[in-house]
């Protein structure tokens, strides 16, 4: 069994099963198809919280390649999943079933500058933060509920 942890920000979307994905980078076991996964928020500190119970199970693992860069306002230049790139509207769909819509972690961007923002933005200001501008390649894990 293969155990997540997510910042505090998705912990509500994963609990309620609005959240059923995960972007990881690659490690020595990632989740595989047909077993269950153990998603926490805090796991290693004393706040830890398990999210769902019962264990989901992961149906899906692909690879993902995400392309950061301060060039563009939304930061994200493009998203390949299993080798097929992600067409503008996708990548907001794709953002906002990350866990990054304005519905779900407010906008970064109307309180930074004043505009409107967007799942994509508010990703892709994620991703700079977490990751640097470039290339992030891993593995989406999808799960569904038991």
């Amino acid at each position: 069994m293969v155990a997540y942890s997510f910042k505090a920000m998705f912990g509500p979307q994963v609990s309620a099963l609005i959240k059923r994905h995960t972007v990881r980078a690659d490690r020595k076991r990632h989740a595989r198809p047909g077993e269950p996964v153990q998603l926490y928020q805090g796991m290693r500190t004393r706040n830890c919280v398990k999210l769902v119970d019962p264990d989901p199970i992961c149906v899906r693992v692909r690879p993902i390649a995400i392309v950061t860069t301060a060039l563009l306002d939304a930061f994200i230049g493009s998203i390949v999943i299993d080798g097929r790139s992600l067409h503008r509207d996708e990548i907001e769909a794709f953002a906002a079933a990350d866990g990054f819509g304005i519905e779900h972690v407010g906008d970064w961007r109307l309180k930074r500058i004043g505009e409107p923002g967007s799942a994509r933005w508010n990703m892709g200001a994620f991703w700079q933060a977490e990751h640097g501008v470039g290339l992030f390649e891993g593995k989406l894990i999808e799960w569904e509920p038991a």
